[in-house]
Parts: structure tokens; C-alpha cells; sequence
């Protein structure tokens, strides 16, 4: 398990929502940016790995970039980005498992034709009769 809070560098800026008059003069909301290419704690593969999957969510400098102004405090808003962050890399580094390749069974293809045979007989029914066929 990666805990990367210690290369998290943070921003913060006023949120909106929830308040009241607090909203408007404290900056509560956090952003954290983590340097992917830079980071001391993962392995190079690892950064492939991250880049390739999070491709969509890491800007043009490199920078996974995650916000959060869930919560009224700026403490718990920067736990929040923490706890997204690590959730995030997480699934990323997961290794998918490998498909295992599978036959349909006699049974199965029997009763794929059985229903393909039904379909055919019911569309036959309602064609027309046409005298002299």
C-alpha cells in the first residue's frame, strides 16, 4: 500500500456550498498535485503503469491532480484529497486478473440451436400463405 501525503503539495482556494458568511473570506477547499515522473516512491514501472491508466486525469506538466471541498475545514478537506489520492493509485496499480479463455459446453450450443430452430418456425408462421407454394 502507497501513502504518497508526503509528496502531495498542496493549493487552497475558497470553496462554494456550505458555510454561511465562512465561505466567503476562508480558504477551505484543497487541491492536492502529485508528480507522478518525480515521485521517490514508486518504481519506474509503477510510473508507466500510472501514466498509462490515469492518462486522462495527469495534466500536460505530469501532475495527478485531485480537489475537495466536501467539508468545511481546510484539514479535512486535505485528508479527503489524501484519502482520494491513495484510493486512486491504488486501483490504478491493481493488477487485472487474466481472462481465462472458455468453451461453450454441448448443452449450450444445443439449446442456442433449439432457440434459433423456435425463432425460425415462428417467423416461417407468420409469413404469408400464398396459394401455388
Amino acid at each position: 500500500m502507497i501513502n504518497v501525503s508526503t509528496e502531495i503539495a498542496f493549493k487552497t482556494f475558497r470553496s462554494g456550498g456550505k458555510g454561511g458568511q465562512n465561505v466567503n473570506k476562508v480558504e477551505t477547499a484543497a487541491e492536492g498535485s502529485f508528480n507522478v515522473q518525480d515521485s521517490l516512491l514508486l518504481s519506474q514501472a509503477q510510473k508507466e503503469l500510472l501514466l498509462d491508466k490515469l492518462r486522462n486525469r495527469i495534466n500536460s506538466e505530469g501532475f495527478l491532480q485531485v480537489r475537495s471541498q466536501a467539508h468545511r475545514t481546510q484539514l479535512a478537506n486535505k485528508e479527503e484529497v489524501i484519502k482520494k489520492m491513495n484510493n486512486l493509485l491504488q486501483e490504478a496499480l491493481k493488477r487485472k486478473k487474466a481472462r481465462i479463455a472458455t468453451r461453450p459446453s454441448k448443452a449450450a450450443k444445443e439449446r442456442r440451436i433449439e432457440s434459433k430452430k423456435r425463432k425460425s418456425d415462428t417467423k416461417q408462421q407468420r409469413q404469408r400463405f400464398r396459394p401455388g407454394d
